[in-house]
């Protein structure tokens, strides 16, 4: 399976957080799967990082670097995805670098990680969702009508 890491998954993945569920860690170290990180969600920790430091620590220099060594492939932003937002309504979500993430699983057939809620509200292929509530953690693979069909 091809899994994109939403851009906390992947800060979370490599802080090797207790953030992140037992299932959730398996299938990123699964053999089997094809994990990938966007240019995006670099270009996103660049951002943070230089506007709060405090609150991003890490650059994107260095989540590059940790990703490499995972093994993990980097995706680049290609016309395929950029022509996919075009297909759906994603105004839901203000996030353009999530609005992105989106369409790039999309465009490439990709489960997109991620702990965001909020992406449950989009017409949009799978998203594997997990979130913690009181303790438990609720894991949702969502399959919701694509707008084109497709």
């Amino acid at each position: 399976m091809k899994i994109l890491l939403d851009t906390h998954v992947l800060i979370w993945t490599l802080q090797d957080s207790p953030m992140l569920p037992f299932n959730i860690r398996e299938a990123i170290v699964d053999e089997n799967n094809e994990i990938y990180v966007s240019v995006l969600s670099l270009w996103e920790i660049a951002i943070k990082h230089k506007n709060k430091p405090e609150l991003m620590p890490f650059d994107a220099t260095q989540i590059r670097d940790y990703a490499m060594r995972s093994g993990f492939i980097f995706l680049s932003l290609g016309l395929d995805a950029i022509t996919t937002y075009d297909k759906y309504d994603l105004s839901a979500h203000k996030d353009p670098f999530d609005q992105m993430l989106i369409c790039q699983s999309q465009a490439h057939n990709m489960r997109l990680l991620t702990h965001d809620k909020a992406l449950k509200t989009y017409g949009i292929g799978f998203v594997e969702l997990f979130w913690l509530m009181k303790g438990i953690i609720y894991i949702d693979t969502l399959f919701i009508y694509l707008y084109n069909n497709h």
